[in-house]
């Protein structure tokens, strides 16, 4: 991961540490130099650090701590300077063009930098604690009458390799939240891992006390793939395997580009999934027409497809599927002011979306690779079907 962005990552680091060396740190300290060494150190630390970070062959370590380590560092270190130096800069170019007597940028970078470890810490302390249980109902013109009221909880990007110590007990909580829910069907829409099957091993005892009526639907992410990490192609096919046996040993239906039916009397409910649909970025293992092979034009399909990005891209042109479950995105991981950086693409990334009477739901799920939400809680969503009078 720190590869990707490794040029935009040091340049974050370096520059605003330039900037204030150049525009208080010389001057307050011309007498006594070494007091700038001291001031440079935590800034040579991180540079030293992001390096071993980007050389590693895998796109986070195994163990995420370190990548925890990395970013509590960054936030608290090179983040306050990076906005302070942006507001400050700011400033000294606003108090030049209007001949002002003080740079006012300085005051208000000092509080965005503040702001800034605040949220953070809050973030990673408490905004990962949140937890709510959403209830949404949907109504659908050609819901088979037997299917009228059916509940569905969708959860998705568990990443129980990130539950670590005691915030296991976090996952523990949302397992027994979505069994409270006595649904129907529990559909959970991929991304179990973070990079490798070992991960999902410690909690498979809690993750097959998951129960529903009609069973546990499940799909893959593009974090179950082994995309993540640097091995031959058999290690990689191998950790594949494993990851689906152990979702299998969960007592879950694992759907890779096919589909079930559900029957209640003479009515029909058909539940589909495709693998990760990858867009030109993450692996491409969708295939709708294998996933909806001999479903008839009438049926009315759940689909279960990790990345709502298929949405517009596949599944509404190429399809009569009528409701979409996704995943993927956490939301982006926060929200400030309603808006989510997951929003800049201008693609689905969180909540329903509707189209000629289709729907879309994308949770912002139960887990992530780092742990971090602010203003976006962990959630599970309870779909009810209705028939639409």
């Amino acid at each position: 991961m720190i590869h990707r962005i490794l040029i935009p990552l040091l340049l974050s680091i370096i520059l605003p540490e330039i900037y204030l060396d150049w525009h208080f740190l010389r001057r307050r300290f011309r007498q006594h130099p070494w007091w700038r060494l001291v001031w440079w150190l935590p800034t040579l630390v991180m540079v030293g650090y992001t390096l071993v970070m980007a050389s590693l062959r895998t796109f986070a370590p195994t163990d995420v701590v370190w990548l925890k380590v990395y970013m509590g560092l960054f936030a608290f270190t090179s983040g306050p300077k990076l906005f302070f130096s942006i507001f400050s800069l700011i400033g000294y170019g606003v108090k030049r063009v209007f001949r002002t007597a003080y740079n006012y940028g300085n005051v208000l970078g000092i509080f965005v930098a503040i702001a800034v470890v605040v949220s953070y810490f809050y973030a990673c302390v408490y905004g990962i604690r949140q937890f709510v249980v959403k209830h949404v109902e949907l109504e659908f013109a050609d819901l088979p009458p037997a299917f009228n009221g059916y509940r569905i909880v969708l959860f998705s990007d568990a990443h129980v390799g990130s539950f670590h110590g005691r915030n296991k007990r976090l996952l523990r909580r949302d397992l027994d939240s979505i069994n409270a829910q006595h649904a129907d069907m529990i559909a959970f829409t991929g991304d179990l891992e973070n990079l490798q099957p070992s991960e999902i091993k410690p909690f498979v005892g809690e993750l097959s006390k998951l129960k529903a009526r009609d069973g546990v639907f499940s799909v893959l992410g593009n974090h179950d793939y082994s995309f993540y990490i640097t091995a031959d192609s058999a290690v990689k096919a191998a950790n594949e395997r494993e990851t689906q046996q152990l979702e299998r040993a969960c007592g879950w239906q694992l759907l890779q580009n096919e589909h079930i039916i559900l029957r209640r009397g003479g009515d029909s409910l058909v539940i589909a999934g495709e693998g990760n649909y990858g867009a030109g970025v993450f692996p491409d293992r969708s295939d709708l027409h294998a996933a909806l092979h001999g479903v008839s034009k009438q049926a009315f399909v759940v689909m279960l497809q990790h990345t709502p990005k298929a949405w517009h891209s596949d599944i509404l042109p190429h399809s009569n599927v009528q409701l979409t479950l996704s995943g993927h995105t956490h939301g982006g991981q926060m929200s400030l002011f309603g808006l989510r950086p997951t929003e800049i693409h201008g693609d689905p990334d969180f909540g329903l979306y509707s189209e000629g009477g289709r729907r879309l739901y994308v949770t912002g799920g139960i887990g992530a690779l780092v742990p971090f939400r602010f203003n976006m809680p962990a959630e599970i969503v309870v779909i009810t079907l209705k028939q639409k009078r």
